[in-house]
């Protein structure tokens, strides 16, 4: 199966995108063995969370409405936040992965959002303290991840939140509620 996804992905994504996707493999099984997972599914999750990455705008915006995901204001002036999105439905029809935990790991893996399941929050910070990552900060919450997970998680929230802010972008509402979520659960 694993063989399969690699092949497939291989065609879909660019040269970097697929080196970040193995990258992400290789930190959710690191993090997926401090739980009780399905280390398994975990790999199938971190391979495909991208698959979607590489399409234009407006594929990312055809597709969406397609598999009828309701894109919200923030989603149409940035639909690169729909990747997750589409990525999830994609690794159902293109695939052949019908998983819940499969499924939201990758849909939410971008925004984030309350309520997240421990398999969900591998796939979101695997994706963030990927080796291929290189951002100020980044070094901390990968040390973080593996000595205080919930620790890690608020601190990769923040860290995305003060980019966006930055830049001077929206911010979607999941990340917010996620953010509040964690920090109402006690990762201070």
């Amino acid at each position: 199966m694993i063989h399969k996804i690699e092949q497939k992905l291989k065609e879909m994504l660019d040269e970097k995108r697929y080196i970040h996707s193995k990258n992400v493999l290789k930190a959710a099984i690191e993090l997926g063995k401090n739980f009780n997972v399905d280390l398994e599914k975990i790999k199938i999750a971190a391979l495909l969370h991208d698959c979607a990455k590489n399409l234009r705008d407006d594929e990312l915006l055809i597709k969406a409405y397609k598999y009828g995901i309701i894109v919200d204001e923030i989603q149409k002036i940035q639909p690169f936040l729909l990747h997750g999105p589409v990525g999830a439905y994609l690794s159902k029809f293109e695939f052949g992965i019908d998983d819940e935990d499969v499924f939201n790991a990758i849909y939410y893996h971008t925004t984030g959002r309350k309520d997240m399941t421990t398999f969900e929050e591998i796939i979101y910070l695997a994706d963030f303290i990927s080796i291929d990552r290189n951002f100020e900060g980044v070094e901390e919450i990968r040390k973080k991840a593996f000595e205080n997970f919930e620790e890690a998680l608020l601190m990769s929230c923040n860290s995305t939140l003060t980019y966006v802010i930055n830049r001077n972008l929206p911010i979607h509402p999941l990340t917010i509620e996620f953010r509040n979520w964690l920090l109402m659960k006690g990762g201070k």
